[in-house]
């Protein structure tokens, strides 16, 4: 793959790229005008769909740091992309160019003072896996092989400007509007802010570590504070492949059960009995080792759930309280989803609206046993958000619904899920986390 030289730190020089990726979607959409005229609208729009992924993504490669971050958990939301750019998207999960092995060692010199190899027995300068924020290079001491995650200049400085250069995409793809929405906005740049703070993942992952070490078929690396940084992080090389490479040609399904299992009880462990949790479970996270067990990684992302909030959203998860209800409104304004200046058309909408959500994505809570793979409730959920994006109902309406607590429990919960189907696990024991 081909190594980056420079990236743009100063705020100019990222606008810059941004609207030199701006005027790419512009000729895009030109091409897509004179498409209609030779072919099919679905054709052309299909196209114009796969230029703009193409383009948008080739961009944001480049500018690492928030804006690629921020395609990354877009590659999640499956129902409501289009499939051109969800497929692009997710290739911030693992697969984005890395830093050249020169501006490696410029890096390194910058955020710890000395050279690597003043450091380590041993240290490859090109980079084994490059993501959105950081890459991950090979290195050798005290006896084993170890991983060690760089982050990438100017990523921490460039935060709320990236944000503030993605945000229209945002406001017009998920309809955010009203006096309210900063703070949906403040919520994903604290939580980018703190994944960019190496010295605080280091302290979440060895906490985690020490309080999940106890499930069944799951594995963590050690961390080693003595030669990490603000900004650099080394810890133990795991041995395994990435989840959705081993998704791609597994047909156990006993081994599947075993992997879900593990990693079902490791999101509800730390949900229910820790109050916070990885917000960040897509499949570069997870690594299936030759003995079958799953490794989780990368502690960056972690969101801590306050009583206010974990009491009525899993109150809600409890199909009798949704048929009750007087009691699902009450529940609907402690969440933030109602609100006193609602009409109420707004309201008679959105307790329909949540009504149907909940019933839909609060079923695996409502079984002892449940099964990920069944298609069928996939497809009600992509369904649902497709009919929802598309509602001109729902446009016309304030679409800034719910606690801020929302954005990452939620994306929890969809990666979570996802993760869950693409394992095909079927025999899931849900309230397995109480006896842990």
């Amino acid at each position: 793959m081909k190594t980056i030289d420079s990236i743009p730190t100063s705020k100019i020089q990222r606008a810059t790229r941004m609207v030199q990726t701006g005027a790419k979607v512009g000729v895009n959409y030109i091409k897509y005008y004179g498409d209609k005229i030779t072919k099919t609208e679905q054709e052309a729009k299909q196209r114009l769909n796969e230029n703009n992924a193409e383009d948008i993504y080739d961009g944001l490669k480049k500018l690492k740091g928030s804006a690629l971050k921020v395609a990354q958990m877009l590659s999640m939301e499956k129902s409501i992309l289009p499939q051109a750019y969800v497929e692009k998207f997710s290739l911030a999960q693992f697969s984005v160019p890395p830093l050249s092995p020169a501006l490696v060692i410029k890096t390194f010199k910058k955020y710890f003072g000395k050279h690597p190899d003043q450091i380590y027995d041993k240290f490859n300068s090109t980079s084994v896996n490059a993501a959105s924020i950081g890459q991950v290079h090979a290195a050798e001491k005290y006896g084993k092989k170890l991983a060690v995650k760089i982050q990438y200049p100017g990523v921490a400085d460039s935060i709320a400007s990236d944000l503030s250069l993605v945000k229209p995409i945002a406001i017009k793809m998920f309809n955010i509007r009203g006096k309210d929405s900063d703070k949906y906005f403040k919520e994903v740049e604290d939580k980018l802010v703190e994944e960019t703070n190496y010295l605080l993942e280091l302290d979440q992952s060895k906490e985690i570590v020490e309080k999940c070490k106890h499930i069944p078929n799951l594995k963590f690396p050690n961390y080693y504070q003595e030669i990490s940084s603000d900004r650099i992080i080394t810890m133990d090389w795991m041995k395994g492949e990435h989840l959705s490479e081993f998704n791609a040609y597994n047909s156990n399904i006993e081994l599947s059960n075993k992997l879900g299992q593990a990693l079902w009880d490791f999101y509800m462990h730390q949900l229910h009995n820790l109050r916070k949790v990885h917000a960040d479970p897509h499949p570069g996270n997870f690594l299936v080792s030759k003995e079958g067990d799953l490794i989780a990684l990368d502690f960056g992302c972690m969101k801590s759930i306050p009583t206010e909030f974990y009491i009525p959203y899993f109150e809600l998860a409890v199909e009798a309280n949704l048929k009750n209800p007087d009691f699902f409104t009450k529940k609907l304004y402690e969440l933030e989803i109602l609100r006193a200046d609602d009409s109420n058309e707004e309201i008679i909408f959105f307790k329909d609206l949540f009504h149907e959500l909940l019933s839909l994505f609060t079923k695996p809570f409502n079984q002892d046993e449940f099964d990920f793979s069944d298609p069928e409730f996939f497809n009600k959920i992509t369904e649902l958000g497709e009919r929802y994006s598309k509602s001109t109902e729902l446009r016309k309406m304030n679409g800034n619904r719910g606690s801020k607590h929302f954005i990452y429990i939620n994306r929890t919960f969809f990666g979570l899920y996802n993760l869950m189907f693409d394992l095909k696990a079927n025999k899931i024991k849900i309230n397995n986390y109480k006896k842990l």
